[in-house]
């Protein structure tokens, strides 16, 4: 707890006006880059902003704050095998061996990172807002980043069968005064695998969201996720939702997706190469 009290003091403290430059040719990454053409996610291209996460009037080092000290619990034994196995049967594929290898995102499928939830969560590039929408007996939020939308029944919850499991789960609401509580469960297993902001986990997640307007421009945004299955113990954090003067864009990663149909033509073409070369 002191720690993430001295991490959020620091963030919060106004940088030093008289700092060095930076790097030359900015933040470089090293190993595996994500890049290799364009170099562009970089700290150049990737603004951070110019603000701490401001949550309840207490700025924030950490989205999660359940444990308190910030950190997803341990993944259970049984967790850490299936992530070891899964790993294991991936390395007898290439990278571009077929559009299955490729994460959801990339075939537009599911969301960058968590956007899309549960639980939603920033994905720490840009893109992470939403249109929420209102009726008597349905909520509606749409994601930027991937054109996703959550349908959340209100009221009485009728489960879905256990073999039954939608991308984004099985989600009923309900009024607890002025807050909206979102609990979900049958996620699907191909949604477990990890993300950039969120770990991932087994069947056997459920995750409780909480949604309360606290003013004209804020919505505070909880989340608990127990999964037995996955963690040593349940988790979960906070996150501010801010109010923007604005339309969501229609996202384009790719126009049409044509780029991973590219990407798989091109690495085919270059096996036709080598395999002529072996000749």
């Amino acid at each position: 707890e002191g720690r993430r009290q001295d991490l959020i003091d620091d963030a919060a403290a106004a940088s030093d006006p008289d700092r060095g430059a930076p790097p030359v040719g900015g933040a470089a990454f090293s190993g595996n880059v994500l890049d290799v053409g364009t170099g562009t996610y970089n700290y150049v291209y990737i603004d951070g902003g110019d603000r701490v996460a401001i949550y309840n009037g207490e700025p924030r080092s950490s989205l999660v704050t359940n444990p308190a000290d910030g950190r997803v619990p341990a993944f259970t034994p049984e967790e850490q095998q299936r992530r070891a196995d899964r790993r294991e049967f991936n390395r007898q594929f290439g990278p571009y061996d077929n559009p299955e290898n490729m994460d959801l995102a990339l075939r537009c499928i599911t969301s960058f990172g968590s956007n899309a939830g549960p639980p939603m969560l920033p994905n720490g590039f840009y893109n992470n807002n939403y249109t929420i929408v209102q009726t008597a007996d349905h909520i509606l939020i749409f994601t930027e980043m991937v054109h996703d939308v959550r349908i959340i029944r209100l009221g009485e919850r009728v489960p879905m069968p256990e073999h039954m499991r939608p991308w984004m789960g099985d989600s009923w609401g309900h009024w607890e005064g002025d807050t909206l509580v979102i609990e979900t469960t049958n996620l699907s297993a191909k949604q477990l695998n990890g993300t950039l902001t969120y770990p991932g986990g087994s069947d056997e997640t459920r995750v409780t969201e909480r949604l309360t307007r606290v003013d004209e421009f804020t919505i505070n945004y909880e989340f608990t996720v127990d999964d037995p299955g996955a963690y040593t113990g349940e988790w979960g954090g906070e996150v501010p939702m801010r109010a923007l003067d604005g339309l969501i864009y229609e996202y384009a990663c790719h126009e049409g997706n044509y780029a991973l149909g590219n990407v798989l033509r091109g690495a085919r073409y270059e096996e036709r190469l080598e395999a002529e070369n072996q000749r």
